[in-house]
């Protein structure tokens, strides 16, 4: 049941890029050459061909989801498409990451729904650089929940928002 749930949200979301191509958020995300970028939750792998195109080949895009069939999407994605700096991660929060290692993370329409967010927003902190941004979407949920779970462990404080999605700086990561 759950591969056809999947399914069926894999195809509702080509209907959603096509009609709203997803390169237009990601310049909003402030993503750049070289840049190395984490598409935390990135379910069919929506963002991945943009992301890997700006960041180019001295760049990388991580591609993380818990579903095996997300992960293998953004496989095929990157084969088609002959994306090189493409890898994916299955896992359900732990990323695998280095320490400051990454540039931007993307984490869209996945924050609702997830078992433990405080883990989650720990592990993006952990494996953003000093400067780095967190660019969060979720339709799910309104404005002041938005800002209120981001930023209330002070992982994270508000830099803007945009008019796909808020961009959220890095804190240091409390003792």
């Amino acid at each position: 049941m759950f591969d056809f749930g999947f399914k069926a949200m894999a195809f509702s979301f080509r209907i959603r890029d096509f009609l709203r191509p997803r390169s237009d958020i990601v310049k909003e995300a402030g993503i750049k050459e070289g840049f190395h970028v984490l598409d935390y939750g990135c379910g069919r792998g929506s963002y991945v061909r943009a992301v890997s195109e700006v960041v180019g080949e001295s760049g990388k895009v991580y591609a993380l989801d818990i579903q095996p069939l997300a992960v293998e999407s953004v496989k095929k994605i990157a084969e088609k498409h002959h994306l090189t700096n493409v890898e994916t991660i299955l896992s359900d929060r732990k990323t695998g990451l280095p320490d400051e290692s990454i540039d931007v993370v993307l984490l869209y329409y996945t924050f609702h729904g997830l078992v433990d967010p405080n883990g989650v927003l720990e592990e993006l902190n952990r494996v953003l650089k000093t400067d780095g941004i967190l660019s969060f979407s979720d339709h799910h949920m309104k404005e002041h929940e938005i800002i209120s779970e981001v930023t209330n462990r002070k992982l994270f404080r508000l830099l803007r928002k945009g008019e796909k999605a808020y961009s959220f700086l890095k804190e240091a990561f409390p003792s």
